[in-house]
């Protein structure tokens, strides 16, 4: 879904032939699954960051074309709404100081995207939904010019019969929004977590992704508001599902199988069964790859990858390729917002890494302790509530806090030192979730006291909000 494409119309014959490609790399890639072709290299990790561009006021600022034309950088690219922009890093083995490298390549990309944007009379800021954003902001004017933004709009709409969108939230407040285009999608800004992992384990890796999924969210929140109104903890979850809510093929289509979701259930004997799923439920959005993949042999499987891309799946399964040609495996953790600062992304992600090696090498799969049904109940606390959420863990219910305390922190230490991540790093990224965790303060914490503090003044509070951020420092440090 990163490709641009060629047109942004499709016709009847597209559709098919899209829908044939799709098969004969459907069953490609099942052969490949039955015959061990994936790497089995040790994990790397990687990232994709999302963030805005606003004025000095702390509003939307719709300028990334001009910004990133400015900037010229391979590593940034647009987002759907004119006023987001996505930082990339360079995947990292996840041995020794991978995780110094992760946050030093980070800080110097944004750092030479802080300094664009001064040029451009702007500021950069990373949150999971920009508090001052109004509902007036998220309209077509505002969508990038980019062809792949105009038809996913078109034909979300088209699979919906013309429907609109609504959103309708029930949390502190109640919040409701009609939307005949789905730049409601934009305000939900993430940071994307990937783990390349060796294929001979690669069950266990999702299923312990999907279990992770909750606690991860519970300890990393920054999305508290909406147009003006106190919602979820997490109010990027409801969001994001609304924004693009489209169901399966056929009489499903208004059903319950979601393109976002937490998925139907936990992979089995292969992650084949995610894409079989995939091409099996889910109609072809854009039956068109992108124009740097047109001349991609069959092998890249280039419609079953564009497919992929339009099931958003809050643990989604990804197929890339090794420098040499090598097909393989990756996790792809979208559940974490944006911010509140870099080396909070980079302590999320380290919790993140360790959790998943300490959750794939235990004797017996955490799957098999931790239902499914559990695993995504908990996510949903975790959406609605943070940190103070209630969380189930084999069979015990008990407060975020203490679960993430007593368990998990242990669990994430031993899995970085197993990978052999450095001492020191360790300490450093697991202290600052450890910090975040006995203080309670989260980003959608410090913004929502914040903003009472200053009787309700989102503008201030996001300045605030920004002028730490700035700093560098931890959100357990921000000050109230």
């Amino acid at each position: 879904m990163g490709e641009e494409i060629d047109r942004g119309s499709f016709s009847a014959d597209d559709f098919a032939q899209f829908k044939e490609s799709l098969q004969q790399q459907t069953v490609l890639l099942k052969n490949w699954f039955d015959e061990g072709v994936f790497s089995q290299q040790r994990s790397s990790g990687g990232f994709e960051l999302e963030a805005w561009l606003v004025d000095n006021n702390a509003q939307p600022l719709p300028i990334n074309e001009t910004f990133i034309k400015k900037l010229n950088s391979d590593l940034v690219v647009p987002e759907l709404a004119k006023f987001n922009i996505e930082l990339n890093g360079t995947p990292q083995i996840l041995q020794d100081n991978a995780l110094h490298k992760l946050q030093a390549e980070l800080e110097q990309t944004w750092q030479n995207c802080v300094e664009t944007a001064h040029t451009l009379e702007s500021q950069l800021i990373m949150t999971g939904i920009l508090a001052t954003v109004k509902d007036s902001d998220l309209c077509p004017e505002n969508m990038s010019r980019m062809l792949r933004y105009q038809a996913l709009n078109e034909q979300v709409l088209r699979l919906r019969e013309g429907k609109p969108l609504q959103l309708d939230i029930n949390g502190h407040e109640y919040l409701q929004s009609t939307h005949y285009d789905v730049m409601l999608e934009s305000a939900a800004t993430s940071f994307q977590i990937h783990q390349q992992i060796p294929a001979n384990n690669a069950v266990r890796y999702y299923n312990a992704a999907l279990v992770i999924a909750g606690p991860l969210l519970a300890v990393s929140t920054n999305s508290p508001y909406l147009f003006g109104k106190q919602v979820w903890e997490e109010t990027r979850v409801p969001l994001f599902e609304q924004a693009v809510e489209l169901g399966g093929i056929g009489g499903a289509a208004f059903g319950p199988v979601k393109r976002v979701s937490f998925g139907s259930g936990y992979m089995h004997d292969s992650l084949m069964e995610c894409f079989t799923e995939n091409n099996e439920h889910f109609p072809i959005l854009l039956p068109l790859v992108g124009v740097e993949s047109q001349d991609d042999a069959l092998s890249r499987l280039p419609h079953l990858r564009m497919h992929n891309g339009t099931v958003w799946r809050w643990v989604r399964p990804l197929i890339g390729f090794n420098a040499d040609g090598t097909p393989h495996l990756r996790i792809e953790q979208r559940v974490v917002p944006s911010g509140p600062s870099i080396v909070d992304a980079i302590a999320n992600a380290a919790f993140f890494y360790g959790l998943m090696e300490s959750l794939v090498t235990r004797d017996s799969p955490i799957e098999q302790e931790i239902d499914f049904a559990i695993a995504r109940d908990n996510f949903y606390a975790a959406a609605r509530d943070g940190i103070a959420a209630q969380l189930c863990w084999q069979s015990k219910k008990c407060s975020a806090q203490t679960l993430l305390t007593q368990q998990l922190l242990p669990l994430a230490r031993q899995g970085l030192a197993s990978l052999g991540l450095d001492k020191q790093d360790i300490e450093y990224y697991l202290g600052i979730i450890q910090s975040r965790i006995e203080t309670g303060q989260t980003g959608s914490v410090w913004q929502r006291q914040s903003a009472n503090k200053l009787n309700g003044d989102l503008q201030a509070m996001t300045l605030q909000y920004l002028e730490h951020q700035q700093s560098g420092r931890p959100v357990h440090e921000w000050v109230v």
